[in-house]
């Protein structure tokens, strides 16, 4: 292990070839480690992402430790002042290329967790750079760690909101909450509707759910959409609220549709 620490090089001296290709080696196999959890995972940023950054982090630091090295054979002591400077820009500059990989939809933000890997490689890449490869593994072991336990040491139970038309009130309210309380997940609100229809009355409920980390919110839409008395199951829409449409204003926007349409068939003759 002394041999290998030794042959890495010391800050401060010029580095060999045989220390910069063990850099550089270094860098690599941390950065495929973390990268290959990320692309299982199916993540905007993967393994070879993670190499570049990682490995690009790692030539920044070894270019500016080359650099000390060369003012301290110099005897140039004013290089000293713009020291870390190189390296406060990549962990700064990381942040754009995380920024690339956090998408919102259906407000809901994800890619935070790819994007924090990837400015921790970059951190990673530049204490190789620098030589720190015992403080680099072990840093990247417990980044690995957080990636691959985290959510299965610790149950954080998810807030999900759930829309379901249905009819038959009372029989279909039975089978929900016995369906939820099987599954452990715990209602916190409910908003509902009912609109009249020549058929049967149709109830809408929307329902703000707290669910286990083991539950899975896709086999919940698949389930509850098998029962025969639902019609609809789906995320809500509209920022989660529903919105009824009175009569009257059914009426009156039916009204300018039609006076549009009109217009329209005017202006076209």
């Amino acid at each position: 292990m002394t041999n290998f620490l030794t042959a890495l090089g010391q800050l401060g001296q010029p580095l060999s070839i045989v220390a910069l290709l063990l850099r550089i080696g270094v860098a690599v196999l941390i950065g495929a480690i973390i990268g290959i959890d990320r692309e299982i995972k199916n993540r905007p940023a993967g393994m070879r992402t993670h190499v570049l950054v990682c490995v690009g982090a790692a030539l920044v630091a070894m270019i500016e430790c080359q650099s000390i090295a060369d003012a301290v054979a110099l005897g140039d002591a004013s290089i000293g002042v713009s020291m870390g400077r190189i390296t406060t820009s990549v962990v700064s500059g990381i942040g754009f290329l995380g920024a690339g990989t956090i998408f919102m939809s259906d407000h809901k933000i994800s890619g935070l967790t790819t994007a924090a890997s990837l400015w921790c490689t970059a951190c990673i890449g530049l204490a190789v750079g620098f030589g720190y490869i015992m403080m680099a593994l072990a840093v990247g072991a417990i980044v690995l760690a957080i990636l691959k336990l985290m959510q299965r040491v610790v149950h954080v139970n998810t807030l999900k909101r759930l829309e379901v038309q249905f009819i038959h009130r009372t029989q279909t309210l039975a089978f929900l909450n016995e369906y939820f309380t099987n599954l452990g997940v715990t209602v916190l609100n409910v908003d509902f509707h009912a609109e009249s229809r020549p058929e049967g009355n149709l109830y809408t409920n929307l329902y703000t759910l707290t669910m286990p980390a083991k539950t899975s919110y896709v086999d919940i839409i698949g389930t509850l959409s098998e029962y025969p008395n639902i019609r609809t199951v789906r995320k809500p829409v509209k920022n989660g609220r529903l919105c009824a449409v009175s009569d009257t204003k059914r009426e009156s926007l039916n009204l300018h549709l039609r006076v549009a349409d009109e217009a329209f068939c005017v202006q076209g003759n």
